[in-house]
C-alpha cells in the first residue's frame, strides 16, 4: 500500500504543520461519577469501540470512472459546458479527483479532530468530560485510519483546503477550552455528519457507504458530547459572552459552508476555478447541499443557548433557521441504526460465503 504523500494531486507545503498553543492543563481530584448523561455518553463510548481492520471488507474494489458509484448531479460541476464537452474518461477522472478531494477533506478534518479532543482532554476541569474525551481520540485515531485506507484505493489525494485549516487554527490557538468544543464538536463534526450522510445515503459502492455509516455512528456521539457539555455551561456566562461565541459561530459557519468549492481540484485538472465556482453556485444540488449541511448545526447551537438575536438573523439571512426544530436525538439513533443494519448485512454475506465453502466438495 502506497502512503499518502506519494498520492497527493498537489503538495501539502511540508510534513507537518504546527499550531503553537497556549493554555491550561487541567487536574480534577474528584474522581466522580459526574452527570448521569455524560457517563452514560462515556459507558456508550467505550463499548461501542470497533476495529477498522475487522469491521470494514478491506478488498472490496472501486470504480475509477466514478469510485463511489454516486449520481452524476452529485458532481458539483455537472452540466457545465466544459465538462460536458469531455470524453467519458476526462469525465472520469474528474469525478475521482472531487471524491478524493471531498475524502481528504474528511480524512484532514480528522486529524483536526483527533488533536482537538486530545486538547479537550487535556483543558476541560470536568472528570467526566475528560473520560468521554478520551473515547473519542481513539475513535478519531480510527476514523484517519479508515479514510487514509479508503483513499488509498483511489490513487489520489489533496491536502487540507483552506478555510478548513483556517477554522481549526482559530479552534486550537484559543485557551478557551469551550471554543474547542463549539468549533470542532458542534461545527466541524456537525458539518461533517451531513456530508457523510450524503455519501452514506447515495453511495452504491459497499464499501465506500460502509465506512460512512461507521464513522457516523461515531460522530454522532461526538456531538452529543459538545451538545451535553456546552448547554451546562453557557448559562453560566454572561450576554457578552454569549453574544461573542454567536459571533463566532456565524464566522465558523460562513466558513465552512464555503469550503465545499473545490478550487484545488478545479486549478490541479486545469478547469477554470471561477467558471466552476459560477457554476457550482446555481447548482440546485448544490443549493441543497449547502443548505443540509446545518440540519444538525442549527438546532444543537438553539439546544445548547446560543441563540441570541445576532445568531437567528444569521441563520435566518442563510436560510436555515428552518432547521431550528430538527430532533437532533432521533437523527443520532438513525446513524446508529444504520450502522447495525450495515454489520447485519455483511455478516449475512460472510455466513453465505462461509457455508458455500463448507459445500465445496474438497479435491
Amino acid at each position: 500500500m502506497s502512503a499518502i504523500k506519494d498520492i497527493y494531486a498537489i503538495s501539502p507545503g511540508g510534513k507537518n504543520w504546527t499550531v503553537p498553543q497556549d493554555f491550561d492543563v487541567s487536574f480534577n481530584w474528584d474522581y466522580d461519577d459526574g452527570r448521569a448523561a455524560m457517563m452514560g455518553l462515556y459507558r456508550k463510548g467505550v463499548e461501542m469501540q470497533w476495529d477498522a481492520e475487522t469491521r470494514i471488507d478491506w478488498s472490496q474494489e472501486i470504480d475509477f470512472e466514478n469510485p463511489q458509484q454516486l449520481p452524476e448531479a452529485m458532481l458539483p460541476i455537472s452540466g457545465m459546458a466544459q465538462y460536458e464537452r469531455m470524453n467519458a474518461a476526462e469525465k472520469g477522472k474528474v469525478r475521482r479527483h472531487f471524491q478524493a478531494w471531498n475524502l481528504s477533506q474528511f480524512m484532514q478534518g480528522e486529524q483536526g479532530a483527533l488533536i482537538c479532543a486530545a486538547k479537550i482532554v487535556t483543558q476541560v476541569p470536568d472528570a467526566d468530560s475528560k473520560f468521554y474525551a478520551s473515547t473519542q481520540v481513539i475513535d478519531e485515531a480510527r476514523h484517519v485510519e479508515t479514510y487514509n485506507r479508503l483513499l488509498q484505493k483511489f490513487k489520489v489525494a489533496y491536502p487540507m483546503t483552506a478555510p478548513l485549516k483556517e477554522l481549526i487554527d482559530q479552534v486550537l490557538r484559543d485557551s478557551r477550552w469551550d471554543m474547542t468544543y463549539l468549533g470542532m464538536q458542534v461545527v466541524i463534526e456537525g458539518l461533517a455528519l451531513a456530508a457523510f450522510q450524503q455519501i452514506r445515503d447515495h453511495a452504491q459502492n459497499p464499501l465506500a457507504a460502509a465506512v460512512n455509516a461507521y464513522v457516523m455512528q461515531d460522530e454522532s456521539r461526538h456531538v452529543a458530547f459538545g451538545r451535553l457539555a456546552l448547554r451546562d455551561y453557557y448559562p453560566q456566562l454572561s450576554q457578552a459572552e454569549r453574544d461573542e461565541r454567536e459571533e463566532f459561530l456565524l464566522e465558523a459557519c460562513y466558513l465552512m459552508r464555503d469550503r465545499f468549492d473545490a478550487v484545488e481540484v478545479w486549478q490541479d485538472l486545469g478547469l477554470n476555478p471561477a467558471d466552476c465556482a459560477a457554476h457550482m453556485f446555481d447548482s440546485g444540488y448544490m443549493q441543497m447541499f449547502r443548505s443540509a449541511l446545518f440540519t444538525r448545526i442549527v438546532p444543537i447551537v438553539k439546544d445548547i443557548g446560543l441563540w441570541g438575536d445576532k445568531i437567528r438573523a444569521g441563520y435566518t439571512e442563510m436560510g436555515v433557521i428552518g432547521f431550528a426544530d430538527t430532533d437532533v436525538q432521533a437523527l443520532q439513533e438513525a446513524d446508529e441504526n444504520i450502522a447495525v443494519e450495515f454489520d447485519k448485512r455483511r455478516q449475512y454475506v460472510e455466513s453465505v460465503i462461509s457455508r458455500a465453502a463448507d459445500l465445496t466438495p474438497a479435491e
